[in-house]
Order: C-alpha cells, then structure tokens, then sequence
C-alpha cells in the first residue's frame, strides 16, 4: 500500500495503525507528534487510526533545549 510519509512517497504492508508504524520505523511515540492527512493525532489515538492508501502521514520531532545564559522574555 502507498502513503506519503514526510512528503515522500512511502510503502507499508496493511493492515497497519499509527503505533505499529512507529514501531517500525523505530520511533519512540512518546518523542514524537503525528499528523495523519492534515489532522493532528492525539497519542491516545495512534493504535485505533489505522493508514488508509493514499494517506498523507508527517512525524515531527519534539527537540528540546535552548539558548544557555539566554535572557528570559517579560
């Protein structure tokens, strides 16, 4: 089955929800947001939405971190 993942086309086997994809790509679901055809997905959501062909899956990273000594906004 054809998705598009990050704007690329992608091949997965069906049947297959978003924490096995995950799981597959080995991405850790507590790290990352997933947007599934322009919608954000909870992550309590991730193992009942199921990819659809055609979909149009992004993954994004949470990247913390921060200036050191930065001056703090007022």
């Amino acid at each position: 089955m054809k998705i598009h993942l990050n704007g690329e086309p992608f091949e997965i086997t069906p049947p297959l929800n978003v924490t096995e994809l995950l799981v597959k790509l080995e991405i850790d679901p507590r790290l990352v947001a997933v947007e599934r055809n322009l919608v954000i997905l909870k992550r309590a959501e991730f193992g009942s939405t199921n990819i659809e062909e055609g979909d149009e899956i992004e993954i994004v990273n949470f990247v913390g971190g921060g200036a050191r000594n930065a001056t703090p906004l007022l």
